[in-house]
């Protein structure tokens, strides 16, 4: 069991993180619900609760440079099993961009994923394989992983040859909001939804 010293906790790091998520993760106490539910928990180098215990104890950059909160999937599984009403997946995207902004992030290639798969949503109005696996494979330099499932997926028609643009304008303005706004702030109950 490891030990933690509170000395190199950071006591403001959970107000940061209550304010820029908008939940009250002081009310956690731990149930383990989150974990439970998790489906990603056989991948993460931390479970959820452990994450928001964390959080409580002003363990920043433990929290910060984890690849559990690259890692989850945003599934809101978390959150519909939370006694206490906490969006989990909020706080772990909040943690998502503070690590991002602190430089902290676990594993470029969960980050370099994660910014691919999000500019081929904002460009196409949903995820466009090909060309998110070229942007990935460009921006991590590797270009043969998973290329022998390339055929396959062509032959069962799994892989487009050109995006679908379906609802990309719609897409892009909510992308726009965010950018502008915030993920608190934005408000998707707007008259563009």
């Amino acid at each position: 069991m490891k030990t933690l010293n509170l000395g190199e906790s950071d006591p403001r790091f959970i107000s940061e993180v209550e304010q820029r998520s908008g939940q009250k993760i002081s009310r956690c106490y731990q149930c383990g619900a989150c974990t439970g539910r998790c489906p990603n928990t056989f991948a993460y180098d931390l479970p959820v609760n452990r994450v928001m215990r964390l959080i409580q104890l002003g363990r920043r950059e433990e929290v910060l440079s984890c690849s559990a909160i690259w890692l989850c999937a945003a599934c809101q599984a978390c959150a519909v099993q939370c006694p206490n009403e906490i969006d989990v997946t909020r706080v772990m995207e909040t943690c998502r961009q503070m690590s991002a902004e602190a430089g902290l992030v676990s594993e470029r290639a969960i980050q370099v994923f994660v910014k691919s798969f999000l500019g081929s949503v904002k460009r196409n109005g949903r995820a466009f394989e090909p060309g998110l696996m070229a942007g990935y494979m460009f921006r991590t330099g590797r270009f043969f992983t998973d290329v022998d499932l390339a055929p396959v997926m062509l032959a069962k028609r799994k892989l487009a040859f050109k995006p679908h643009k379906a609802g990309n304008g719609e897409v892009a303005d909510i992308f726009r909001r965010y950018e502008e706004e915030g993920p608190v702030s934005c408000n998707l109950e707007s008259d563009h939804a």
